[in-house]
């Protein structure tokens, strides 16, 4: 008798029997439930995932992994069942494949936190507390609340924050001897929000807004939309935008290729606000400049855009920056509300294809693009944008520094940036 001719309802309640005959400690009783269960429904992924378990408990780990295996094969849509098949793997000290297990089960959900903090501790074992570090931390953010966890649960939470702070005092030591001759060159007044700002990415202070995904550099100006004037340099795209909107829209006829999702992060990152868009081309970039990188390629596609921005005082950090694309919104969608990595540089819109009812909004203020005529904004002020129309709508993107910032503080910041990469690239 199969799964599909065995009664489901009597299955489940063999194995909620079983369940709680283990818990009460009747061990035999609970194999004997679940090979009734086995009997009635051998390839039950359920039944499967269950005596896997209850071999594990009971130190048969071959068999367990081989129900386990066969589970997953059959239902390998279940987030839980590949966790259990990481837990086997673990007692066997198979280490790759329980990894693989673990990156199965957090691309099904990515929010596990059991598989979260089984990788970060199976990291640790292997000598990488970088990499541990980064999945503790998204461990804590998807943990239940304190009062709903079990002891087991605390004292791994408190390792977990344990296992942060001696990562961060590891990355404030690195960082602090890569910086030692830039600060060397400068008087202590020119340090000073430099230094808020290195308290900020090691976690030493805390942000409240603007809220950046990477660094906060302090006490610069909360501003959502900068004045326009203070950019005298968007003068020369603005009298071109006719220009650039021509070279785009030849780009996109011609059917060039290099356009690509702009949302894109991989299956085991918790995606939260960004499901929707991950990997889609309902919002596409067309890279000229990327990290930093000259896509030279496309520029030649785009002459005049190009001599534009090889003129323009462009964020630079290597790397890192600049970054300047057309951006392409498809009809009907939203991008949701999200904040930058960091208020060092600023982001500038230069509006080229922009359809009725097309609009933008930074913190509490909401604009509607209008065609070349460029703003500057904070985007690590939580920001959105709609295409509410039946056409594509299309910008050129480019970031540049923020103009509060001191020669200095943009030279340190691109040492402190590219110790920060270092370290945990090295």
């Amino acid at each position: 008798m199969n799964a599909s001719a065995a009664d489901d309802a009597q299955i489940r309640r063999l194995i909620d029997a079983a369940d709680k005959a283990a818990a009460a400690g009747r061990v035999v009783e609970a194999g004997r439930l679940l090979a009734d269960a086995h009997g009635a429904a051998p390839q039950h992924p359920s039944v499967l995932n269950a005596l896997g378990m209850h071999a594990l408990r009971s130190g048969d780990f071959a068999s367990g992994r081989r129900y386990l295996e066969e589970a997953v094969a059959l239902d390998p849509r279940a987030p839980v069942s590949w966790f259990h098949l990481a837990l086997v793997c673990r007692a066997q000290a198979d280490a790759a494949a329980e990894m693989a297990a673990l990156n199965k089960a957090l691309a099904l959900d990515a929010y596990f936190y059991l598989a979260l903090l089984q990788k970060a501790t199976l990291l640790e074992r292997q000598s990488k507390p970088r990499e541990a570090a980064q999945i503790y931390s998204a461990f804590l953010k998807c943990a239940p609340p304190a009062a709903q966890q079990v002891p087991a649960l605390q004292k791994a939470v408190q390792h977990a924050r344990a296992a942060m702070a001696a990562n961060t005092a590891a990355l404030e030591e690195f960082i602090t001897k890569r910086l030692a001759a830039h600060e060397q060159r400068h008087d202590e007044k020119s340090l000073g929000r430099f230094r808020n700002c290195l308290d900020v990415l090691l976690g030493k202070r805390q942000v409240y807004t603007p809220q950046p995904t990477f660094m906060h550099f302090p006490q610069l100006p909360a501003l959502e939309f900068y004045e326009r004037s203070e950019f005298a340099w968007l003068d020369a795209f603005e009298a071109a935008a006719e220009a650039i909107r021509a070279e785009l829209v030849q780009l996109l006829a011609s059917g060039a290729d290099g356009m690509v999702p702009y949302v894109d992060y991989p299956d085991t990152t918790p995606l939260n606000q960004w499901k929707e868009l991950n990997r889609s081309r309902r919002w596409s970039a067309y890279y000229l400049i990327k990290c930093g990188e000259r896509l030279e390629e496309h520029l030649e596609r785009c002459p005049k855009t190009a001599q534009l921005l090889a003129a323009a005082p462009l964020a630079d950090v290597p790397g890192q920056a600049p970054t300047a694309f057309f951006s392409i919104l498809e009809p009907r969608t939203h991008i949701p509300p999200h904040t930058g990595v960091t208020n060092t540089r600023l982001v500038v819109h230069i509006p080229l294809v922009i359809p009725p009812r097309c609009r933008f909004r930074v913190g509490s203020e909401t604009r509607e693009w209008q065609p070349g005529r460029a703003w500057v904004f904070d985007d690590t002020i939580e920001h959105e944008a709609w295409n509410d129309s039946d056409e594509p709508r299309a910008i050129l993107i480019v970031d540049t520094w923020n103009p509060f910032l001191s020669a200095a503080e943009r030279e340190l910041v691109r040492a402190a940036t590219a110790a920060y990469v270092e370290f945990y690239h090295e």
